[in-house]
C-alpha cells in the first residue's frame, strides 16, 4: 500500500522514473528508491523494483567443506545430468547440485514433454544421438513415450512424471553423488579458478569443491556470480506456463479460437496455442500462456512471471467455463516452475549467430548438430515466425492466415542442419569452468533455433567429456583438443558430423 501510495502521490505517469522515501519500522529505518520499470495490474500492473539502500555486514564464518569431487555440474536438467552422466561414464567423480527435488529441468518440472526430430531439415539424415535417444528408448520400454516421425514440430511426447523417475534410475546407475534441494549461492575462487561453490540446504551452508565446473543453471547463475560478462538479447522470447488437463477430448472444440474471441475478457495476451498428449491417458498438456515484460532471471520478475503465468491457466478456465458448458475440461497439473525460454546470455569464446545457424555453417569444433527452425515467440506482437534453412520464413498469427516470404533468395542447394561450436560454451578467462544449456554464447536468431531441449542436450554431453579431457590432460578448458572431444563423444554415441 506504501508503495501505491508513494506511485499515485508523485503523479507518475511513465517508465523510468525514481521515488524515493524513508520506510520505519520499529527502530530500523530504510531509506529506499522505488523505479517504476513495467506498468501491468493484470495486464497493467505496477511493477516496482526496489532497491534498498541499506546494508547489513554478514559476520564470517567457518564453513564445513560437504563434498569434493573431480567435476560439479551445477542445475540437474537433462542438459546438466547429461554433462554428469558422460563424465561418470569416463571414470570422474561427479557431484550434481539442483535446487529442486527433481531432475530434467524444463521437461519434467515445467510439464514441456515434448522433444524434436533427431532428423535433418528434410528428414533424411539422423544428425545426433547420445542420452537423448537413450533416454526416450528407455521410456518406450514404460510405454511412456509417443513417436510421430516426420514432423518440424515434435518427434516425441513423454510422460514427464515417468521421465523424471527414469533419471532417477539413470543417476544411480552411473553412481552420480546428488544434492536436491540444494541452492549455490556464491563461487568460492582461487588464484583465477573456481576452488569450489557455497551451498545452501536443509543442513546449513556448506563448501562443495572440485577440480572442474559445469554451469547448467540455465541463467548462468554461476557465470553471472562470478562476475563474467553476460548480456541480455535486445527482445527476449517470454516464458510460458505449461498445464495438464483432462475432458480435453471434445469436438469442435478449439482452444485457440475461443481465446482470440473472448480473451481480452478475462485479460488474456494474444498468443500462439500448442500442446501434446501425455502418452497412455487422456490427459493433455497445453502451452497456452504468455507473460511478456519480465527477466526471469530476476528473482522480483520471477516471482511475478510464476503468479501471472498461473492466473492465466485459470482465467482460461473460466474462459471455457462461460463460452463452452459442454465441455468438461479439468485442470490436473500445474509446473513447479514455468517454461523459461531465455534470460540472460554468457560471453564465450565464440557467439553463435543467426546468419550461421540460417547458413548452415560447419565448425572444425562442432559438438551438437540441430535442425529444429528458427522459432521466435515475440514480446512486442501476438505471433510467431519461424525461418527455415531452405530459405522459407513464415509469420503465424493467432487467427489470420499465415504470411510466408523468403529470408533469402531461393538456391540450387540448402543446408538440412546447424551446429554448435565447442566455443560458445567456453567462458574467457577462468580455466576449469564450462557451461551448458540456454544461457551460452548466442544471438537473437541463433537462440531462437539452438534453444530447444535436444540441441541443449548436446551441449551438456559435450561439457561433460570436456571437463574429463581437461583434467586427464591438466590443461584449462579453453585448450582442449577439440578433434579429441568429438572422437570421444562419437565413442559416447552421439553423432558427429
Amino acid at each position: 500500500m506504501l508503495l501505491h501510495a508513494c506511485y499515485y502521490k508523485a503523479g507518475l505517469k511513465e517508465l523510468g522514473q525514481v521515488v524515493r522515501g524513508i520506510f520505519v519500522h520499529g527502530c530500523r529505518v530504510t531509506v529506499f528508491s522505488i523505479y517504476v520499470h513495467v506498468p501491468c495490474l493484470y495486464g497493467n500492473r505496477n511493477k516496482w523494483d526496489i532497491r534498498s539502500m541499506e546494508t547489513f555486514l554478514e559476520p564470517p564464518r567457518q564453513v564445513r567443506i560437504v563434498a569434493d569431487a573431480d567435476i560439479c555440474v551445477v542445475g540437474g536438467s537433462c542438459t546438466g545430468l547429461f554433462a554428469a552422466i558422460r563424465a561418470a561414464r569416463l571414470g570422474a567423480r561427479v557431484i550434481l547440485i539442483e535446487q529442486r527435488g527433481a531432475f530434467g529441468g524444463v521437461a519434467t518440472i515445467s510439464l514441456v514433454n515434448v522433444w524434436h526430430s533427431r532428423m535433418d531439415e528434410t528428414f533424411e539424415r539422423q544428425i545426433f544421438a547420445g542420452l537423448s535417444i537413450e533416454t526416450m528408448e528407455r521410456l518406450k520400454k514404460r510405454d511412456a513415450v509417443r513417436c510421430r516421425e516426420g514432423s518440424p514440430d515434435w518427434e516425441w511426447a513423454f510422460n514427464p512424471f515417468e521421465l523424471q523417475i527414469e533419471l532417477d534410475e539413470m543417476v544411480r546407475e552411473n553412481r552420480i553423488q546428488v544434492m536436491l534441494h540444494t541452492m549455490v549461492v556464491a563461487p568460492c575462487m582461487q588464484d583465477g579458478a573456481v576452488y569450489g561453490v557455497f551451498i545452501e540446504n536443509k543442513n546449513g551452508r556448506g563448501l562443495v569443491r572440485a577440480k572442474c565446473f559445469i554451469d547448467a543453471t540455465g541463467d548462468g547463475d554461476l557465470c553471472s556470480r562470478i562476475g563474467l560478462e553476460t548480456y541480455h538479447n535486445e527482445h527476449p522470447q517470454p516464458p510460458t506456463t505449461c498445464a495438464l488437463y483432462e475432458g480435453w477430448q471434445r469436438d469442435n472444440f478449439d482452444i485457440g479460437a475461443l481465446m482470440r474471441k473472448h480473451g481480452e475478457e478475462f485479460n488474456l495476451p494474444r498468443g500462439f496455442q500448442w500442446g501434446a498428449p501425455l502418452p497412455g491417458c487422456h490427459t493433455f498438456m497445453l502451452a497456452g500462456t504468455r507473460v511478456t515484460g519480465v527477466d526471469c532471471s530476476s528473482a522480483d520478475e520471477l516471482t511475478i512471471a510464476e503468479m501471472e503465468g498461473r492466473r492465466q491457466v485459470r482465467a482460461t478456465m473460466d474462459l471455457v467455463r462461460k463460452y463452452r458448458p459442454d465441455v468438461p475440461l479439468k485442470l490436473v497439473g500445474l509446473p513447479a516452475r514455468l517454461g523459461i525460454r531465455e534470460t540472460r546470455h554468457v560471453r564465450a569464446l565464440h557467439q553463435l549467430t543467426g546468419q550461421e545457424v540460417l547458413s548452415g555453417v560447419r565448425f572444425p569444433d562442432a559438438i551438437a548438430n540441430g535442425s529444429y527452425r528458427v522459432d521466435i515467440h515475440h514480446q512486442e506482437r501476438a505471433g510467431l515466425t519461424f525461418q527455415y534453412l531452405s530459405g522459407r520464413q513464415l509469420y503465424i498469427e493467432p487467427g489470420a492466415p499465415a504470411r510466408e516470404d523468403r529470408w533469402r533468395p531461393v538456391t540450387e542447394v540448402n543446408p538440412t542442419f546447424y551446429q554448435i561450436p565447442y566455443r560458445c560454451l567456453v567462458p574467457p578467462g577462468i580455466p576449469n569452468l564450462l557451461m551448458a544449456g540456454r544461457m551460452i554464447d548466442a544471438d537473437q536468431a541463433a537462440h531462437g533455433a539452438i534453444r530447444v531441449m535436444v540441441n541443449m542436450n548436446q551441449t551438456g554431453e559435450a561439457a561433460g567429456v570436456a571437463a574429463v579431457l581437461a583434467l586427464e590432460s591438466g590443461i584449462p578448458v579453453d585448450r582442449v583438443d577439440t578433434v579429441k572431444l568429438r572422437a570421444k563423444l562419437a565413442e559416447g554415441g552421439s553423432v558427429m558430423l
